[in-house]
């Protein structure tokens, strides 16, 4: 709202398996099939797709801004010289590229304990967080380790330092939202990993039918093109995007071209102010917009 105020044309997309966006040529979200997928396949075709449609519909190189794996997609298809040609800069709140340090005693319990690859063995191809089954599955985890659950945002993100309850209130009748349990476990994997690559079939040979190659590729951020419009954003209390992570994935920034690259350290904020701060407007939007402004 805040840049269509001040004049931008903008585009909202949803991650497929959303209830935005739950539609398909021929599969039902019923079906297991239809929730083969992981991040992977949003770098590869989604990505693609809504810049593609943007660029074509109005003829100029896309702002594109994301907020955690909005980032991840972003990152990594950028680092395969994609969308490049479509896009004239890029923002990137609570950016997540490598989870090593993630502090989130939820999400590191999940990853630790091979979240995806338990429900997969469960046979839950949708993992959705309000559905019964997955439900049962987060209380007993939460019971078993001893992790306070009460607080599902906080348990997620850390503790947001600036949220208000008609705001959260509202989140939480939208949020969260389904995914493919595929794509935790690709998450997971990248957690236990410390490395951001694409999908570990878990076998050898599996891999070697996908990619070609015994492991899977890798994601190299240092092959993001240097004079790239780059503003990144991230908190000192974000359990998710954490500080330790953010510091590599600047590192592999490191020979950006210094006048390309804005980088905003929010020391109070966790990974949902940025989306849904009362101050986010003052401390983090009015950024982006002058950002913007001075690129054209």
């Amino acid at each position: 709202m805040i840049l269509a105020e001040n004049g931008f044309d903008v585009w909202i997309s949803n991650i497929r398996g959303t209830r935005f966006s739950r539609r398909h040529t021929h599969l039902d979200s019923n079906q297991p099939d239809y929730w083969n997928w992981t991040w992977d396949d949003l770098v590869m075709h989604d990505l693609p797709s809504v810049v593609g449609l943007v660029f074509k519909q109005t003829g100029q190189k896309v702002h594109y801004v994301g907020h955690s794996m909005g980032t991840l997609i972003a990152l990594a298809s950028f680092s395969e010289g994609k969308q490049i040609d479509k896009v004239k800069s890029a923002v990137l709140l609570s950016p997540i590229a490598y989870l090593s340090h993630m502090t989130t005693a939820l999400g590191v319990l999940t990853a630790r304990s091979f979240v995806g690859e338990i429900t997969t063995m469960f046979g839950i191809a949708e993992f959705n967080p309000k559905g019964a089954r997955v439900g049962n599955f987060l209380k007993a985890l939460c019971v078993s380790h001893g992790v306070d659950c009460y607080d599902l945002l906080s348990a997620f993100t850390g503790k947001n330092c600036c949220l208000n309850g008609s705001t959260v209130d509202l989140f939480l009748k939208n949020e969260p939202q389904s995914t493919s349990t595929k794509n935790l476990v690709h998450m997971a994997q990248t957690v236990r990993d410390g490395r951001l690559a694409k999908y570990d079939y878990g076998n050898a040979n599996f891999n070697l039918d996908h990619y070609g190659e015994l492991k899977p590729p890798v994601y190299d951020l240092t092959k993001i093109p240097h004079d790239l419009p780059l503003f990144l954003s991230y908190g000192g209390k974000d359990a998710l995007s954490d500080v330790k992570d953010v510091a590599t994935l600047l590192d592999s920034l490191k020979l950006h071209d210094v006048s390309k690259l804005h980088v905003q350290y929010v020391k109070d904020f966790a990974h949902a102010d940025f989306i849904m701060g009362i101050t986010a407007k003052d401390v983090v939007y009015n950024q982006i917009v002058a950002f913007f402004r001075d690129l054209h």
